[in-house]
């Protein structure tokens, strides 16, 4: 399907007239707004005079059948209301994703941009072409010279600096680093929770994510504890890492630069890495370019794109995404008792996999055997085994380990097996992952539903109707149907032929005694 232009309607300028210049020469579309409180409480006046359209509904209601799935119209009248900086930024960020994407990517969300690629093709490589990698932006791609930019490191460290990209790139300075690292949205698979339980959760209507928002790639740059180090260490009561990124974000209301935290001990475990290349490319705009953070195992919120400042402070930062968003509730807590207080923030992603070929409600003809493929993760170790069932969970089958890709230490597994089926007709096939502790999946979505709707981290099921070509009934079947020039698929429509002539019915119920007993 086509990509769709944006064509949100005309926005009509109201009230008090923006003025948000840019910030920085060479660095487009980047407004600072953390620094400037008045700055903030302006842009909040200016966004209270507006009714912005609501957001859909498609927890009872189907997904539109359009690519882009959704548009993010709201989110456009944000950016149109802050006046000549931000205003087209929809249009500039459209334009990336045509250019850096593959032409076939599922639009999740059209603004901020939301995508994520053919299921098939995920998996075909262990490392995923940049054009193939899942996006998930919170707000409009700013445009950075690389020339012009720099990375400011601040807060609680011994020798605060201001860091050209030229000097993180110098390797007498910093020594480089190069990690296949895999980043994974919370968000992936969420539509198992709104199909089977619908309007239970929290609108989030902005990402209703399949099985593909999950990337692996190779990326370079140079760890934060080198940087850290550079700039003469930490002082005392440093114990996070916030990080800023030049997109502007918008939440009830309020304006921000998108921003995070980490604990310090992920960047003294190396594990933390500010990376300007990607699968031995310059860093793409839509991914972050000039810089991004690569932060190993954990959500993938915390690696900041468009990453212009490092500050260390004493706790876990007070910014929207990482204070109110990105929250784990209990199955108790709904839209009439949640606070951000009564979740736990997620950082460290837990064991996962899914399937992703075949798809849920393929019609497959086979000879006893049917061919899956998928990934499996682990954001605090690495995927040791995958094991899939025919039959909705009794019997499992190990993937034999030299149909897994090869083990890192921060990256997923994708896997294959032909998967022994007898069975015919309707099948629930479903797969789980070990990794190197012995952690393993919850059983069923419900076992870790939660409001929010995140890390759908459950047994990853599918349901298929199986055509088993080793049944002789079948064959014979099959063999009719192709000299008569007619397939058997959709197993929707009828069939244009007698199921058996009079002769064979007759003679198949004499050997069956008829339909009733003679006496």
């Amino acid at each position: 399907m086509a990509p769709a232009e944006p064509n949100a309607k005309p926005f009509q300028q109201q009230g008090e007239v923006p003025n948000f210049p840019e910030e920085l020469p060479g660095w487009h579309g980047y407004v600072e707004w953390e620094k400037y409180p008045e700055k903030k409480k302006a842009a909040a006046r200016i966004l209270a005079k507006y009714e912005f359209p609501l957001p859909p509904e498609f927890q009872f209601k189907p997904l539109p059948d359009t690519n882009p799935i959704l548009e993010g119209v709201r989110w456009k009248y944000y950016h149109y209301a802050m006046g000549p900086t931000l205003k087209d930024l929809p249009d500039i960020s459209w334009k990336y994703v045509l250019k850096e994407k593959s032409q076939d990517m599922i639009h999740v969300l059209q603004f901020p941009y939301n995508g994520e690629p053919p299921r098939d093709r995920l998996v075909k490589t262990e490392i995923t072409p940049n054009a193939d990698y899942f996006v998930r932006n919170h707000g409009g791609i700013p445009e950075i010279n690389p020339n012009d930019f720099f990375l400011d490191i601040t807060g609680l460290v011994n020798n605060p600096k201001r860091i050209t990209l030229k000097e993180l790139q110098d390797e007498s300075i910093f020594p480089r680093q190069s990690t296949v690292v895999t980043l994974q949205c919370s968000g992936t698979r969420r539509i198992e929770q709104i199909h089977e339980y619908p309007g239970d959760g929290d609108e989030l209507i902005n990402a209703p994510w399949g099985e593909g928002a999950i990337g692996t790639a190779r990326w370079t740059g140079v760890s934060l504890k080198k940087v850290i180090k550079y700039c003469g260490g930490l002082k005392d009561g440093g114990h996070h890492l916030e990080f800023y990124g030049a997109d502007t974000y918008f939440k009830k209301g309020q304006v921000y630069n998108y921003a995070v935290s980490v604990p310090v001990r992920k960047m003294k475990l190396n594990e933390v890495m500010l990376a300007w290349e990607m699968n031995g490319e310059p860093l793409p705009k839509i991914h972050g370019a000039p810089l991004r953070a690569v932060v190993f195992g954990y959500i993938g919120a915390r690696s900041v794109k468009w990453l212009y400042e490092v500050k260390v402070i004493g706790a876990p930062s007070m910014a929207p995404v990482q204070m109110k968003e990105y929250i784990y509730y209990t199955p108790q807590i709904g839209k009439q008792n949640a606070k951000y207080s009564n979740g736990f923030s997620i950082q460290t992603m837990p064991v996962s996999s899914a399937i992703m070929t075949p798809l849920s409600h393929d019609q497959i003809i086979h000879d006893g055997h049917i061919k899956l493929t998928g990934w499996a993760y682990s954001g605090s170790g690495w995927p040791e085994r995958v094991e899939v069932s025919g039959d909705g969970g009794s019997i499992w089958y190990e993937v034999p380990y030299d149909k897994m890709s090869r083990k890192y230490f921060h990256a997923w597994r994708t896997w294959e097996i032909d998967l022994p089926v007898d069975a015919e007709g309707g099948l629930e096939f479903v797969v789980r992952a070990w990794d190197n502790a012995l952690n393993t999946q919850p059983t069923y979505v419900r076992s870790a539903w939660n409001w929010d709707l995140h890390v759908t981290s459950s047994c990853h099921r599918i349901k298929i109707y199986s055509i088993n070509r080793s049944k002789p009934l079948t064959a014979k079947r099959l063999k009719l149907l192709e000299e008569k020039g007619l397939s058997i698929l959709p197993i929707t429509q009828p069939l244009e032929i007698d199921l058996e002539s009079n002769e064979e019915y007759l003679e198949e119920m004499a050997k069956r005694e008829g339909r009733d007993p003679l006496e």
